[in-house]
């Protein structure tokens, strides 16, 4: 957290850490807890840094409270949150349609609809070693957004700025939506 806050401080923002864990949503009481608590830092424009609580999310309790990764937990708490766009940095630019680590002629997927199978099972696993769910865990999380009838953007996150440009409407990685919300109704086709 010090480094989020020294980061922040540069920005002229604070910061405030939220651990949850999965469980909180499914209990009305602790959700409405948690919403208030995000829309109160907010209020103050203090922003929320929120993380999975791993000192006592455990998947040995009868009900669940783990998320497994941020990707989907980010998801989860933008779609609690209403909020319209989800923007995922990470240390690739989008989605491509092969691995472009592997295949020089990989071109980036700059728009898609749905998460089919076909590109869940053409997705890899954590590329870095600080990863825990690569790929596929953020096609989780952008499958969460398009079903609440939201947007997902997915960006190299190694320039902090991106957020700027994604915010301004630069077409730069992988816009993740409902077809509704798409012009041409486009939808990414993987090759195995």
């Amino acid at each position: 957290m010090s480094l989020y806050t020294r980061r922040f401080t540069d920005y002229g923002s604070m910061v405030g850490q939220l651990l949850l864990t999965y469980d909180v949503f499914d209990y009305p009481v602790s959700r409405i807890h948690v919403l208030d608590t995000i829309e109160a830092l907010l209020a103050q424009s203090i922003i929320p840094v929120i993380n999975e609580n791993d000192s006592v999310a455990t998947d040995e309790m009868d009900h669940r409270t783990t998320f497994g990764d941020n990707d989907q937990l980010s998801a989860l708490v933008a779609r609690q949150v209403d909020a319209d766009v989800l923007i995922v940095m990470s240390d690739i630019d989008g989605l491509y349609n092969v691995d472009p680590r592997k295949y020089a002629d990989a071109h980036l997927l700059h728009h898609v609809t749905r998460v089919t199978d076909a590109i869940l099972a053409g997705a890899s696993g954590s590329s870095t070693r600080f990863g825990t769910g690569g790929m596929v865990t953020k096609l989780k999380a952008a499958n969460t957004m398009i079903e609440a009838g939201k947007e997902m953007v997915l960006v190299n996150g190694a320039d902090p700025r991106v957020v700027l440009r994604v915010m301004a409407g630069e077409d730069i990685g992988t816009r993740f939506c409902p077809a509704s919300m798409m012009p041409g109704n486009e939808q990414a086709t993987l090759r195995h």
